[in-house]
């Protein structure tokens, strides 16, 4: 069992470091969050609260910048005449 829980250590590590090679924040952002998520399972199963914590965090400050980055977004469309 500890090998399946290493590699979903191993695939948190994966994930998050890979969001910093996007060019793009907002995919930055999602796979921040994807690995946040993995990483709050990977607590879950060692019964590591301040894993869990720590990326629950991580997954609500990425969530909630994505949102006002998506708000701007679509602010700006709406002021340049675009749809929404």
């Amino acid at each position: 069992m500890s090998g399946a829980i290493d590699y979903l250590g191993w695939a948190a590590t994966v994930i998050f470091v890979t969001s910093y090679f996007s060019g793009r924040a907002h995919i930055l952002r999602r796979l921040q969050m994807l690995g946040a998520l993995v990483w709050m399972m990977y607590g879950v199963v060692l019964h590591a609260p301040p894993v869990v914590v720590a990326n629950l965090l991580v997954f609500v400050a990425a969530a909630w910048t994505a949102r006002r980055s998506d708000d701007r977004r679509l602010d700006h469309l709406d002021e340049s005449g675009g749809r929404r």
